[in-house]
């Protein structure tokens, strides 16, 4: 299985996603079309499922994200809970940003995946 590696953009994310469980968005999702950005990572992640490492970290770092981003972020945090060996979710927001936090605890409420909020004084 290979690894995904996109670089950021204005608009989209930094992605790297490695068969060995590290799993890392990091940027602003503000995409012209969020299903089209997000369908192949969430493929990959259909695929990963079926062959998954002992342990799987998920870092998320957005700074900011639209809407249908948020949309695309519950189907991908929803397909983690298809992976049978440990999985974290690791939410990074930073210390002044509640909208962030409470967007994190609105997500580990709805979805079976352990999150672990983690305050930054900036994301970097």
């Amino acid at each position: 299985m290979d690894e995904i590696k996109l670089t950021p953009t204005p608009k989209t994310p930094s992605v790297h996603f490695a068969p060995t469980g590290h799993l890392e968005l990091k940027g602003r999702s503000i995409p012209e079309n969020s299903l089209e950005f997000y369908k192949p990572l969430i493929d990959w992640l259909d695929q990963y499922a079926k062959e998954s490492a002992a342990e799987t970290n998920v870092h998320v770092q957005l700074e900011y994200f639209n809407t249908s981003s948020s949309k695309c972020l519950l189907d991908f945090f929803k397909r983690l809970e298809n992976v049978t060996n440990k999985v974290t979710i690791h939410w990074y927001y930073e210390q002044d940003d509640e909208d962030m936090l409470e967007a994190g605890e609105d997500y580990e409420a709805i979805i079976s995946v352990p999150f672990k909020m983690i305050e930054v004084e900036e994301l970097k």
